[in-house]
């Protein structure tokens, strides 16, 4: 019986090689910090911090494709909506941050420098308690998850799935980013918020804070990943693919589809709450533009690329089509859109299971 456990546990992880892969690309990941901070720029192993904010930045998005995979390809309910919440947890952060500029702004005041801009006299209201981190991060995950609450509880609870439920979370990031463009809501405008100076009074820009905030997203990562291996295969999980494969079933067999869809629904919007929230001190700006109805159809690219239903294979989307975007808009931006859209169409018609079912087609078969 003990034999049989290890051999399920095994085909959960995947093939050998795909666990070799994992494990020597954790290891790089864990050494980019020490080989960021430790070496001479003229060293061959030197991590610029260039390359430490890019792949801090795809890991960001790499936790937000994992939360995606829970709804969607355990869950069967694609959202197209996923960057507001990634959004919302950056503005919260965001708002940290600005407050923590303090009096070295431009304009030498107690208000962010675009509040003096657009002539507020007074904090907003919302933006009260926003000085302290702990505040700014329970807004991070708590306004996506309540947000997603309300949604989900409206949408689910009138049996809202399919095309419908994607395009009514679309609509959602659309206005919702049309509200953040506007200069009297208190978020920025279009420009968001950016001129980031410290974080729990440490510069943002110092190395050990670059390193520090590197490491915290690689440990996110991982937690989400272990938690989500952990949630799929309970019965928990069993659950939610029956509602991915036949819920009028099992809704016959007794079960109320509502709180468990709208459980794994709230806990993917926190998710990629945080990982907004670690997303924007790495990369120093956060704007509506991230709540782009296109910024959120990308992020289910990744997951049908990578993919659906396997944890791993979005996190592998992620990666390899942001890479790829880092070189196209570089080398070729003008076909970066040619590019993503044909390895869509790709997929979609030849790799129904992603990269990672090409992977281990590719075992299976030697």
């Amino acid at each position: 019986m003990q034999t049989a456990l290890s051999l399920r546990l095994a085909a959960r992880v995947g093939p050998q090689p795909l666990k070799l892969a994992g494990a020597a690309v954790l290891a790089v990941l864990l050494a980019m910090p020490a080989l960021y901070l430790w070496t001479a720029p003229s060293s061959s192993l030197h991590v610029s911090a260039y390359a430490l904010m890019l792949t801090g930045k795809i890991l960001c998005y790499a936790i937000v494709a994992l939360a995606m995979d829970l709804v969607w390809g355990y869950t069967g309910l694609l959202s197209l909506g996923h960057g507001l919440f990634f959004a919302l947890g950056g503005y919260g952060m965001g708002m940290y941050l600005m407050r923590a500029i303090g009096h070295d702004g431009n304009y030498q005041s107690d208000l962010p420098d675009f509040m003096v801009f657009l002539d507020w006299k007074t904090l907003p209201w919302f933006w009260q308690g926003s000085e302290h981190l702990a505040w700014a991060l329970c807004l991070a995950v708590g306004v996506p998850g309540l947000l997603a609450l309300v949604f989900g509880w409206l949408a689910f609870r009138s049996r809202i799935k399919g095309v419908y439920f994607s395009i009514m979370t679309q609509a959602l990031t659309y206005a919702a980013m049309l509200l953040f463009f506007r200069n009297e809501t208190g978020f920025g405008g279009n420009n968001g918020f950016t001129d980031f100076k410290r974080i729990l009074g440490y510069g943002i820009a110092e190395p050990a804070t670059r390193a520090t905030l590197f490491l915290l997203t690689v440990l996110l990562l991982l937690a989400a990943l272990a938690a989500g291996f952990w949630l799929v295969h309970s019965k928990f999980g069993r659950i939610l693919t029956a509602i991915r494969d036949a819920e009028s079933r099992l809704m016959f067999c007794g079960y109320n589809p509502l709180y468990y869809k709208l459980f794994i629904w709230v806990a993917s919007a926190m998710l990629c709450g945080l990982a907004g929230a670690l997303y924007v001190p790495q990369v120093g700006i956060i704007n509506p533009g991230e709540m782009s109805p296109a910024n959120s159809i990308e992020i289910a690219i990744w997951v049908a690329v990578g993919g659906r239903g396997s944890l791993i294979g979005p996190v592998l989307g992620a990666g390899f089509i942001n890479v790829a975007k880092s070189w196209f808009t570089v080398a070729f931006p003008e076909y970066w859109l040619f590019f993503l859209g044909g390895l869509f169409i790709a997929t979609t018609l030849f790799l129904p299971r992603g990269l990672l079912g090409l992977m281990r087609g590719h075992k299976e078969n030697a």
